[in-house]
């Protein structure tokens, strides 16, 4: 039996064309390029500023309340305290057996006026007065009416806590009808028994007047419920989980004035403000409010700092929806990578990226760039978004097409942190807060936000704070003291 013939074992090239030769090379060739990979040190993480730094003691802003008081205002809560019968001295044996006695009622509403710092009140009385005296052993009394406007200057201030001080000095008295007595054919000159009384006392009601008000007005307790209210955590946003926190530090006022037929002061609220996001922010109640500092000069314009927070993991939640399984191609297709992974964090002021690659480069790159709030944008962006020195070094080395290409500008002109709706809903939800609103009875609060300018992003360890001043002016309406 014939044995089968063997094929000849000629070499596989010579049987395919210039052309399959040439792709069969290409392929082989590719096949066996070894794919490059990078795993440069990290860069170390440091933060120069932390979250309470920034906004305990670089952003305190301040509020600036022009405050003004309507002296129709003064006139009517006074007029409303002081009624009906304001004096009376019922004995006819006091002061040494004067034989006279008196009642003094107010005769018409109590008048107002301030000039050179100082309210001026016109003080209308009526006044009955009984006078004896004593003819041939016996005393016969005879009454009268009449009436005279007391006059008194006092000088307002509000000391540094809180107490409210009044100096108040007489000005003496005019006659609007003289009393007449006449007892027996004897004219008794109750006109200078009546006035040397008045003299004789209005020291006594001036200081009076003064201690009066020391004891009886009270500015620390609704300044105390005030300066908590501020400080209460406002809700801006449902939807961001969003809270506005206001924290006062200080109050400044200036020195009262009269201009206008109103009494005119600015106070200055200084202080810093935030918005943080998660649940309510827990804030204890203050048991005391600061001194007050009197000041000769508050602008009334005001500025809010906003600090607009991005914790890094949440932040690099979005960059990686916006990165992560995309991919890019270098020299023409001839290399390609696709971002498996990112991750952000701090370096001083730097703002460190962490790409992790795979493809043909296979590990980890690091770039870092300055973060700053873009105004148009309304983002936390970055500008000079660089290779980090170690990783420049190895890509050199192993990848110098990653270098080449346009991978970290790209990144640079995508890589953005949202935070605009955060700032617009705090303003609006500020611009209501400062249209008609009413802080408490009889105090109306007005103003207008007129513009939003971007500071700078802050690094802390635990997140990025894009801060932005909101200005403008507020205008406080007191009604009825």
């Amino acid at each position: 039996m014939a044995r089968p013939r063997l094929r000849s074992n000629k070499n596989i090239f010579t049987t395919l064309t210039p052309f399959r030769c040439l792709l069969l090379a290409l392929l082989l060739v590719q096949a066996c390029k070894p794919t490059a990979t990078t795993n440069p040190k990290a860069p170390k993480a440091a933060y120069q500023v932390t979250k309470m730094e920034v906004q305990n003691d670089k952003f305190l802003s301040t509020v600036n309340v022009p405050l003004s008081i309507a002296l129709a205002d003064v006139e009517r809560q006074i007029n409303s305290q002081v009624n009906g019968l304001i004096y009376e001295d019922n004995s006819l044996t006091d002061n040494d057996d004067d034989l006279f006695m008196t009642k003094v009622w107010k005769r018409a509403p109590i008048h107002v006026t301030a000039q050179d710092s100082l309210f001026r009140f016109q003080v209308p009385l009526k006044i009955w007065a009984k006078a004896g005296v004593k003819v041939l052993g016996f005393t016969q009394f005879q009454e009268t009416e009449f009436e005279m406007n007391l006059r008194f200057a006092t000088r307002f201030a509000i000391g540094k806590d809180w107490t409210a001080h009044t100096q108040t000095t007489a000005e003496g008295y005019d006659w609007v009808k003289k009393p007449a007595l006449r007892i027996a054919g004897i004219e008794i000159p109750v006109a200078s028994i009546v006035g040397r009384q008045i003299d004789k006392n209005l020291g006594k009601i001036s200081q009076a007047l003064d201690e009066q008000v020391q004891k009886q007005v009270d500015l620390r307790t609704p300044v105390l419920q005030a300066w908590n209210t501020i400080r209460q955590p406002y809700l801006v946003s449902e939807k961001y989980r969003t809270w506005l926190l206001v924290v006062p530090k200080r109050i400044l006022i200036t020195p009262f004035r009269f201009e206008k037929g109103a009494i005119r002061s600015t106070i200055g609220i200084e202080g810093y403000t935030l918005t943080q996001t998660g649940a309510k922010p827990e804030v204890r109640p203050a048991t005391a409010v600061p001194e007050l500092m009197v000041s000769n000069v508050i602008s009334d314009q005001f500025r809010i700092g906003l600090l607009s927070e991005a914790t890094y993991g949440e932040a690099a939640r979005i960059v990686s929806e916006e990165f992560v399984g995309k991919s890019y191609e270098f020299r023409e297709g001839r290399y390609k990578i696709t971002i498996a992974g990112i991750d952000l964090y701090g370096q001083n002021n730097t703002l460190i990226v962490k790409a992790d690659l795979k493809g043909s480069l296979n590990g980890t790159v690091y770039l870092r760039g300055q973060p700053y709030y873009d105004a148009q944008a309304r983002t936390i962006s970055l500008r000079d978004l660089h290779y980090d020195l170690d990783t420049k070094n190895i890509l050199y080395k192993t990848a110098n097409w990653l270098l080449q290409g346009s991978f970290a500008r790209t990144l640079e002109k995508q890589l953005t942190i949202p935070v605009g709706n955060q700032i617009d809903e705090a303003r609006k939800s500020l611009q209501d807060r400062l249209t008609n609103n009413q802080i408490t009875k009889g105090v109306v609060i007005n103003g207008k936000l007129e513009q939003v300018t971007p500071d700078q992003v802050y690094l802390t360890r635990e997140s990025m704070l894009a801060v932005v001043y909101a200005s403008g002016k507020i205008n406080l309406k007191v009604e009825g003291l």
